[in-house]
């Protein structure tokens, strides 16, 4: 409690008021700054008034709500996000109900409920990778996600990333209750965001394909709420896809075409080649895991190592995409003993991986105390400290899940082993 106290402080006090006084200094515009908004009104004025969100007479209107003021390419201080409608269209089915409401009223409610939602995720989780605890470690860790600074940061931004986080732990506890027609439907709907379940979808699918009889549910229903989402989209919006790809490519040449954590980390050239390699493994990795049951220990860190490799891959580096990192980090925490106890390289992984992890709590700790003796000013000034290590985290998840994953695949190995009488044995035995 202390620890999620004290990152709710620093972002609350330390970092927006830092943020506040730097924007008044250099005439930055601030609104609502809300990542809903943009969508929420692009949802209001095609549902309401027919008019197309990717147009540039609409993106004006989100940047007066979203900024307080259209930007100015004449300031170079303005901020470079034109906070376009760079969603799929069907978005708009989820926000249909909240668009006759005020946007102040809108953005409180959902607010609690991505707070709400973020609680939940952390049962949902345990119970996808059927890991029971005690009442006491199930509330640690959810006062604990809800005080990492990803889950904070999306719930001050409004990010919809914790929608599609909640989303896809929901698809992973109805995949593994087998609950397949339900778990399709949520998984295309958490398509709202492409690139967050992009490589998600595409292990879902070759794990349902390779055992069409019994999985062929997961598909049918992912196929047809697709379909439905995709025509309804289009008879909203005819045309639409093309100019969603057109508000992509132009969301990342505003954005002076962000890297992924791997890139940033290292340089295009080695983060590409990085980025690949991970990527083939992944792929053999889910090939030799596609047969594994919904409700197998394997079939849950595959899930979790997808998403990790996701956030490290993916070519954005905001903290709030850590959210998707909940699962790995579980795994590792219940692993954590078979993991100390093998070689002292790996206890050096996992000591370095923990600070690299808890580095923001103890940042945020640390200033918080300050603040007590230092002025506010002098405290604002360090606001990166915390976020020192934040392009690492994924990585050091990452490198962990591997173990994991390792020490799984053995266990399945001797388990199989002792299964089949005989095998290894010498014939004078």
């Amino acid at each position: 409690m202390l620890l999620t106290a004290s990152m709710w402080f620093y972002v609350q006090h330390l970092l927006v008021g830092h943020q506040k006084a730097y924007a008044a200094a250099h005439a930055i515009p601030r609104g609502n700054l809300s990542d809903l908004y943009p969508r929420w009104l692009g949802a209001r004025e095609l549902l309401l008034q027919h008019r197309d969100p990717y147009s540039p007479e609409v993106t004006r209107d989100i940047q007066i709500g979203y900024y307080g003021r259209q930007l100015d390419p004449a300031r170079p201080l303005d901020p470079t996000d034109q906070q376009g409608f760079a969603y799929p269209v069907f978005v708009v089915f989820l926000l249909a109900p909240t668009i006759a409401l005020p946007f102040s009223t809108v953005q409180i409610g959902f607010r609690w409920f991505l707070l709400i939602l973020t609680a939940v995720t952390v049962p949902l989780w345990l119970r996808a990778l059927r890991w029971r605890i005690s009442c006491v470690a199930i509330a640690t860790l959810v006062i604990l996600a809800l005080g990492n600074f990803p889950a904070v940061q999306g719930i001050k931004l409004q990010q919809l990333t914790l929608l599609v986080s909640g989303m896809i732990a929901g698809c992973a506890v109805l995949l593994v209750s087998n609950h397949l027609l339900l778990a399709g439907i949520v998984l295309a709907l958490a398509t709202i965001k492409p690139q967050i379940v992009l490589l998600l979808t595409v292990w879902l699918l070759l794990w349902a394909l390779s055992d069409d009889h019994d999985r062929r549910r997961f598909i049918w229903a992912f196929a047809l709420t697709m379909a439905a989402l995709l025509a309804g989209s289009e008879y909203l919006l005819p045309g639409w896809i093309a100019r969603f790809a057109r508000a992509v490519v132009a969301y990342r040449e505003y954005l002076n075409h962000p890297k992924s954590v791997l890139l940033t980390l290292t340089t295009s050239g080695w983060g590409m080649l990085f980025s690949a390699l991970i990527l083939i493994m992944l792929a053999v990795v889910c090939w030799r895991t596609r047969h594994a049951p919904a409700d197998s220990p394997r079939f849950g860190l595959m899930v979790s190592l997808v998403l990790a490799v996701t956030v490290v891959v993916i070519p954005m580096t905001a903290p709030y995409n850590q959210v998707l990192l909940l699962p790995g980090v579980l795994l590792i925490v219940r692993h954590r003993r078979s993991l100390w106890t093998k070689h002292p390289i790996m206890r050096a992984t996992c000591v370095i991986s923990g600070l690299i992890v808890f580095w923001p709590w103890l940042a945020t700790l640390g200033l918080t105390v300050a603040s007590f003796f230092v002025p506010a000013e002098r405290v604002q000034d360090a606001w990166a400290v915390p976020l020192w290590t934040s392009l690492a985290i994924p990585v050091a998840v990452l490198v962990l899940l591997a173990a994991v994953l390792n020490e799984v695949s053995r266990a399945a190995i001797d388990d199989h082993s002792r299964s089949e009488p005989g095998q290894g044995a010498s014939p004078g035995a």
